[in-house]
Parts: structure tokens; sequence; C-alpha cells
């Protein structure tokens, strides 16, 4: 019997130059699938070690242009300005847009300021812009509004329609200052007819609006409304609280809407989770009536000796 020729051959059984060439394979496929798979699992969590991954990533809106992608399917003005978020501008466009709009932040400030320096005494009356005028807080809005001007206030207000209308509606019914701090949106918000020709300013930011309405304000009456009530409702407790403006009584109007809201803010925001104090109650009144919500305003000046007429 012949025995088979010598060979030294791998653990696998075969040559040693097959079984390099086998192992060389498998290696070069498994770098390939592991790149693949790196490149697929890109912002899953993993590392990534494929450099290429991001190699076109847009630095700033003119490589956008540059790319050529202003020609992709049109998207809507929020998708703009969410993608517009998390794109780095250059230098230049920082000079063109953002110093701009630097000036136009100040030229509000500046007309808000000249218009309503010598207005004198007023409340400011917030609510939601989608009350219709036969709506009972419409209704009360207006003869709280029409009562403030007898009593020698003037009134505030977003400038809108709704709750808005009512409060201008009250005021110029009376022969009194009626301000109108109008917001330029995409709905809802439009100036009404009720307002002093001479106090109507519009806003493009809100933030500079919202400063209007509480430093020319002595006191602030809320009716039902919408998140933008809310935040002006928080953004006075919020000053007062922390003592960056006078303690001006903050009327609720309509206990029953309210009512709600504030037995959480006590039972949560105090009781169980301590966020605020308990003197922080203190600073809203719920009232269901005119005459009850004007007269909160009239007791607190009453303290101090005043009279609207300072």
């Amino acid at each position: 019997m012949k025995k088979a020729p010598h060979c030294e051959c791998a653990a696998g059984g075969l040559p040693p130059e097959e079984d390099e060439e086998r192992i060389m394979t498998k290696l070069r496929k498994t770098s390939k699938t592991k790149l693949n798979d790196e490149s697929h699992n890109s912002g899953s969590g993993q590392t990534i070690l494929n450099p290429d991954v991001n190699e076109n990533k847009a630095k700033s809106i003119t490589d956008l242009r540059e790319a050529g992608q202003v020609s992709a399917p049109p998207a809507s003005e929020e998708d703009v300005k969410i993608r517009q978020a998390f794109v780095d501008k250059d230098w230049n466009e920082i000079k063109i847009a953002d110093s701009w709009q630097i000036f136009k932040v100040m030229s509000e400030f500046v007309e808000g300021f000249e218009k309503l320096a010598k207005i004198g005494p007023c409340v400011s009356i917030f609510g939601s812009a989608r009350t219709k005028n036969t709506h009972k807080y419409y209704v009360m809005a207006e003869e709280i509004a029409a009562k403030l001007v007898r009593h020698g206030y003037g009134v505030i207000t977003g400038g809108g329609p709704g709750i808005m209308e009512a409060g201008n509606k009250g005021a110029h019914s009376e022969g009194g200052k009626s301000v109108g701090l109008n917001i330029q949106l995409p709905f809802e918000q439009f100036n009404n007819i009720y307002i002093d020709s001479d106090k109507l300013i519009n806003f493009d930011y809100f933030f500079v609006r919202k400063v209007m309405f509480v430093k020319y304000a002595q006191g602030f009456i809320v009716m039902p409304g919408g998140f933008g009530t809310l935040d002006e409702l928080f953004e006075a407790i919020t000053l007062i609280q922390t003592k960056k403006i006078g303690a001006f009584p903050i009327v609720l109007v309509g206990r029953e809407y309210w009512g709600g809201l504030m037995q959480w803010v006590e039972d949560v925001m105090l009781k169980v989770e301590s966020n605020i104090s308990p003197e922080d109650l203190d600073l809203v009144h719920i009232v269901d009536d005119p005459t009850e919500a004007v007269k909160v305003i009239d007791e607190f000046y009453s303290k101090y000796l005043l009279s609207p007429n300072f």
C-alpha cells in the first residue's frame, strides 16, 4: 500500500497557501460587511467608524445652495424653520440676518416706550382671541373695561379680536384710554377697531410685547384664554414673585374656568412638590363678577392712599 505524500497543512486540512487565501477572503468579507453595517447603523447609538458617512454634511446655508439642494421638493414653512435651526451660518449670513434683527428688536422697544411713556395708570386685560362677542366672558370683559375707565384707569389689551376687542370696546365706550399691543401672526390676530389711533402698536416679537404689557400696567385682569393667556398670566406672577416688579394685583375672572388650575397649583406645586411658597397663592385673586374684579384693583391702591389720577 502506497503512502500519501507528506503535506504540512493547517488545522483545516488545506495546504498553507490555500488556507491563507481562505482566511484573507474571509477577512475581506467581514470588513466589508462591518463597514456596511456601520454605515447603515449611523444614528443608532453605535460607534461609527466609516469616515465617509458624514462627508456631505452641510456646514452653512451657503453650502446647501451650492450643493444644489434648493431644487428639492417644496417644504412647508415649518419644515424650513426646523431644518435651518440645524444649519450653521457663516459670518456673512450672521452679519446680514442677525445684526439687522437686533435693530428690529430695538426699534420695537423704542416705539413702545415712546408711545406708552406718558400713558398714565392702566390695567392690562388678557384673554382669548377666539371668544365670540355673544359669549358671557366677552360681555364681562367689556363691562370690566368700562368700569375701570369710570374709576380712572386706562385699558391695555393685545389689540386683537375676542376678549381683547371686548376690553378695548369697553374702554372706548366710556371715552377712556384704549391701548392695543398687536402682534403679527399667521392666523387669528388682527387689530380691532376700538383702539385709539395713537395707541396702536404692532409687534413682531412676543417678548417685546410682553415687556409693554407689564411695564405700563398697574394691574392685570385675566379672562379665560389659551396658551398665550397662560403665558401672560405666569409671566406676571413670576415677575411679582421674584420682585422684579411691584406686587400689582392679578385678578382671574371665572372661578369655573380658573378654579381647577389654581387648585392644582396649591395641591401639587405647593403641597406635594414644594415648588412655590404658601404666600405665592396670595398673588392671585379669583372672582366671578365684573364689580368684584374692579374692586380688587381699587382696594389694592386704597391701601397706599393712591388714586388712579396720580
